[in-house]
């Protein structure tokens, strides 16, 4: 976590400075529903465009320094957005429940074993047929220019197989602040399934 939280410091290659073009998309197209929560939300530019649109929105994050600039950009503005300090991997302490989770840049800087336990930690606060979106760098994207790991359909499918019903995976773009990054991505879509009071989920491990 100090380590995005010093990112925030300067501007993070991912902080493009506007809500990114898939989380437009899928708004134009009628994907986003309802409240949301965006998790991972950085400095805020989804969550904003999105409570902009008339949503009730929560961006997370664990970085201070991102929230902060979070808050100062949606200061003074109507919106009906609030920012919250939390690891992505507890997400019940929000005392909250959603109908669509937004994920942009998140899941892939997640370690192997946090995976299950973050699937669970979405399936805490979203409602029954929530709506999940999570746009990550495939793994045909060039390594050369560095960046987090990079992601297969098949890892987003182990990921989120149990609790979940799967919907579609769409070839995306990224888009970060470094000239000639094509920024390929999947933009993957979930729905929660099960009732409320689904059970205990995994053991969590230590907080991102």
């Amino acid at each position: 976590m100090r380590f995005f939280d010093r990112e925030y410091e300067g501007t993070p290659l991912w902080e493009i400075g506007r809500p990114q073009p898939e989380v437009v998309r899928l708004e134009e197209e009628g994907e986003i529903v309802g409240r949301v929560i965006d998790v991972g939300c950085g400095t805020g530019e989804n969550a904003t465009f999105l409570a902009g649109c008339g949503h009730e929105v929560c961006g997370v994050d664990f970085a201070p320094n991102a929230l902060r600039q979070a808050r100062a950009k949606a200061a003074g503005r109507p919106l009906p957005l609030v920012f919250r300090e939390e690891s992505a991997l507890s997400l019940e302490r929000l005392n909250e429940t959603f109908d669509t989770a937004v994920d942009c840049g998140l899941f892939h800087v997640l370690l192997d074993p946090h995976r299950p336990i973050y699937s669970e930690s979405l399936r805490e606060v979203l409602r029954p047929g929530g709506r999940l979106f999570v746009l990550c760098f495939r793994e045909d994207e060039p390594t050369e220019w560095g960046g987090p790991r990079r992601v297969s359909q098949a890892e987003l499918d182990a990921t989120f197989s149990r609790g979940w019903e799967k919907r579609w995976i769409r070839p995306a773009r990224f888009e970060v602040r470094l000239p000639g990054v094509e920024g390929r991505a999947w933009l993957a879509a979930y729905r929660r399934a099960g009732t409320a009071g689904h059970g205990p989920g995994p053991a969590r491990t230590t907080a991102i």
